[in-house]
């Protein structure tokens, strides 16, 4: 069993370590500004996946509305994972359409949506981003495998590749999300921001 388990740790790494190509380095970056100039000019993010990236989405949402590293205001994002919404809408509309209904209730031009599927082929990703393209949002993606039917279709976006199951993409994609956040405090937030959290759990 432990040959298997350094096996699986080693897969781990070799996911998360994608993220040192060029390519990602500048996604990382570029999807950090994104975010910024969203939250500075007053916008949200609306972010959406299903099963295991649904929780990625609603991991990102809170590190954002609550705080990751440093004391600072809180960042409006929004997961859509209301379970009322997702059974009515696919109810009486059908699955595909949960997270599109979603963009369209709560996205406006200037907000930014986020779509997470590990294969590309999400029917409700799918139409979540065509929902976010029609209104003006601009639109990152998490992608897996060989990025599916979004490859290219976001105006950013992360891809890994060389894994056939959901897990070690998904691992490598909080890793990524992680970083973003790290990187929104950054460039939102002065370096004394950090400082102050000490004091401020303290209480």
């Amino acid at each position: 069993m432990q040959t298997q388990i350094l096996s699986s740790i080693q897969s781990a790494i070799q996911a998360v370590s994608q993220l040192q190509k060029p390519d990602s380095i500048t996604f990382i970056e570029e999807a950090a500004r994104l975010l910024a100039d969203c939250f500075q000019a007053g916008n949200k993010v609306i972010i959406a996946g299903n099963g295991g990236s649904l929780c990625d989405a609603a991991h990102f949402a809170e590190e954002l509305t609550g705080m990751f590293r440093a004391l600072r205001p809180a960042l409006p994002a929004i997961a859509l994972s209301e379970p009322g919404h997702l059974t009515c809408v696919g109810n009486d509309m059908g699955f595909e359409w949960v997270f599109a209904r979603g963009v369209e209730a709560f996205g406006k031009p200037g907000d930014v949506f986020v779509g997470l599927t590990t294969s590309g082929n999400s029917p409700n990703i799918i139409r979540a981003f065509e929902a976010a393209e029609r209104l003006g949002l601009k639109t990152i993606a998490f992608l897996g495998k060989n990025g599916g039917k979004l490859k290219g279709v976001a105006d950013l976006e992360l891809l890994i590749e060389g894994f056939t199951t959901s897990d070690r993409i998904q691992e490598a994609h909080m890793a990524a999300i992680h970083i973003i956040i790290e990187m929104v405090e950054v460039l939102m937030f002065s370096p004394q921001a950090a400082s102050k959290i000490d004091s401020f759990l303290a209480r």
